[in-house]
């Protein structure tokens, strides 16, 4: 079973992974609608939380790095999942924007 300080930082992992792929969907929504410095703004907010779970994992990464071995839970995995589909909603999001301001 994950510690508690383990079940932190997955929670922090999903959240992270969420919030950015939440402010990623609102500026493709920005951008179709025109506003595209909402868009760009949406984006930046997404790299954001995005740096914070970088900041998470890099902190795990650190204490496994160190020999503080951390337990691969079915939780841990599902956080992990967040991350990289949030990261691909984020990169996708960006082209999807370009493509707006392109269009318009």
């Amino acid at each position: 079973m994950a510690t508690e300080t383990t079940e932190l930082v997955i929670m922090q992992l999903i959240m992270a992974g969420g919030n950015a792929k939440s402010a990623a969907m609102e500026a493709i929504r920005a951008a179709k609608a025109g506003t595209f410095d909402v868009a760009d703004a949406k984006l930046k907010e997404a790299d954001s939380f995005m740096v914070d779970a970088h900041n998470a994992q890099t902190g795990m990464l650190t204490k496994e790095a160190q020999g503080e071995h951390t337990e691969v839970s079915l939780l841990m995995v599902h956080a992990q999942d967040h991350i990289m589909n949030a990261i691909t909603f984020r990169d996708l999001a960006g082209e999807i924007v370009e493509l707006y301001r392109r269009l318009e």
